[in-house]
C-alpha cells in the first residue's frame, strides 16, 4: 500500500483571496494563481514517492457563481505547473450534507479506496481546520500550515511553511515508531 499526501486547494496549492476577513475561492481562471512557494516543496515529496494528490470543497458550483468549465481549467493549470497525480473535489453546498464534503472524510476515503492508501501513514496538509478534522476522521495525519484558518479543532502539527511541511513528513515517514511517540507525546 502507498502512503500520499493530500493538500487543500485553496491556500496552499493556489493563492487564495481574502474579503471580509474569509478565505475566498478563485471563481474564474483570472483569479486563479498557482502557488509559487508550493513548486519545490510537491516536487521534493515527489521525488521522495509519496502520491500527491488535491482535495477540494469547491460549492460554488452547486451555488451557481463557478462554472464547471472554469474549474476544470484552473485544474488543468493546477496540474501542469505542479506534479500532483490527481485532484478530488466536492461540489456540494453545506446544506447537501454530502459524504465528501470536508470536514468529513469522502474524498480522503475515495482516493484510499482508488490509490489503495494505507491512510495511517498518509498526510493532510491544509491550513483550515476542516482538513484536519476530516484527516482525524479518516485516519491521517495532519498538518497545518499556520494561518487564521488552523481553528481550534484537532490537528496533529501546525507549522510555519510548506518547507517546514516538508521536513516534517519526511521525518515521519522515514520513521512510523517517530509518529507514534510524536502523537503520543502531545496527548
Amino acid at each position: 500500500m502507498r502512503s500520499a499526501i493530500f493538500f487543500e486547494r485553496d491556500g496552499i496549492l493556489n493563492l487564495a483571496r481574502v474579503e471580509r476577513g474569509q478565505q475566498v475561492s478563485p471563481r474564474t481562471l483570472d483569479e486563479f494563481h498557482v502557488n509559487p512557494a508550493a513548486i519545490e516543496p510537491l516536487n521534493q515529496l515527489k521525488a521522495a514517492g509519496f502520491l500527491l494528490l488535491a482535495i477540494t470543497n469547491q460549492p460554488g458550483l452547486s451555488r451557481g457563481y463557478l462554472s464547471r468549465r472554469e474549474l476544470d481549467l484552473m485544474h488543468i493549470v493546477l496540474r501542469k505547473k505542479l506534479p500532483l497525480d490527481d485532484i478530488l473535489m466536492c461540489p456540494h453546498d453545506e446544506m447537501d450534507r454530502c459524504p465528501c464534503r470536508k470536514p468529513n472524510p469522502g474524498l480522503i476515503r475515495e482516493a484510499a479506496f482508488k490509490y489503495h492508501l494505507d491512510l495511517d501513514r498518509s498526510f493532510v496538509v491544509s491550513e483550515k481546520w476542516q482538513d484536519a478534522e476530516a484527516a482525524h476522521n479518516a485516519g491521517c495525519i495532519s498538518i497545518l500550515l499556520n494561518s487564521p484558518w488552523v481553528g481550534k479543532g484537532h490537528r496533529d502539527f501546525v507549522l510555519p511553511d510548506l518547507q517546514a511541511i516538508v521536513q516534517k513528513i519526511l521525518q515521519l515517514h522515514v520513521s512510523p515508531l517517530v509518529v507514534g511517540q510524536e502523537l503520543a507525546l502531545k496527548i
